[in-house]
């Protein structure tokens, strides 16, 4: 359902050398798996993500999803897709309902189409006691819950989440993660970008540790631990970032 193949993206600067943010990093997500992507502030996520999200464009590689070019069919690989970070935001002056019916007309939805899709998403994330009120009166939680219900109107068959815990109490945590679950059980693909390492061993199929741009390794939280010798992915991945390093040999924890 996603794939990247060879993604690269360089950053150039007013000033001084150019960056070199993703180098060649190629992975697949397949329909009902829940890709976890691993990495420290800088190592390169939110540049994979946004390139995946045809967001920005890629300086080399190419990827797609559903089969769809973003080079050649962006539009529709948006179509295929919703995408959600951790600073997204709602605009404060609308209702929740306006919100969604906005990004309906946006996704090119017909307006009848759009009134019974909320109808839906206002049922299936409980939105009812606040969906008509202005945004700026909400929660934390309850605006959380109305970016998830905007990620899913046009139902997309994937979801590209950008770190969407980032600043969540344990609460509003737990609904992102229930979310992410129960998309994974109706057979969406989704790539999960974190730096919370219990997040991922709980929730996560398949594991891609992303450092200083590059795709480390990647594969089941077992599979790393047997890679490593370690016992937790938080080890695991130091292990190898400092082999990348070049500071601690191949398999110390």
């Amino acid at each position: 359902m996603i794939e990247a193949v060879a993604l690269t993206k360089t950053f150039h600067p007013p000033r001084g050398a150019p960056v070199e943010a993703v180098r060649a990093v190629s992975f697949r997500v397949e329909p009902g798996e829940v890709y976890g992507l691993l990495g420290p502030n800088g190592a390169g996520k939110t540049s994979l993500l946004r390139m995946l999200g045809t967001i920005i464009t890629p300086t080399s590689g190419h990827c797609s999803v559903g089969g769809l070019s973003s080079a050649d069919d962006p539009e529709g690989v948006r179509r295929r897709v919703g995408f959600m970070s951790g600073n997204t935001r709602l605009y404060r002056r609308l209702t929740g309902r306006e919100t969604l019916r906005y990004f309906g007309r946006l996704h090119g939805i017909e307006d009848h189409a759009i009134t019974t899709r909320i109808g839906e998403l206002v049922g299936a994330f409980d939105l009812g006691a606040f969906v008509d009120r202005r945004c700026d009166s909400y929660s934390t939680g309850q605006m959380q819950r109305v970016s998830i219900a905007r990620v899913m109107l046009h139902d997309p068959p994937a979801l590209i989440l950008d770190e969407p815990t980032l600043g969540l109490d344990i609460m509003s945590s737990r609904t992102m993660l229930d979310f992410v679950g129960g998309a994974r059980d109706r057979g969406t693909a989704v790539i999960f970008s974190t730096h919370y390492m219990t997040e991922a061993e709980l929730l996560c199929d398949r594991i891609g540790f992303l450092y200083a741009g590059r795709l480390m390794a990647e594969g089941t939280t077992d599979a790393l631990y047997a890679q490593t010798g370690a016992t937790n992915l938080k080890d695991a991945f130091l292990s190898m970032a400092d082999e990348a390093d070049g500071t601690t040999p191949k398999g110390v924890a």
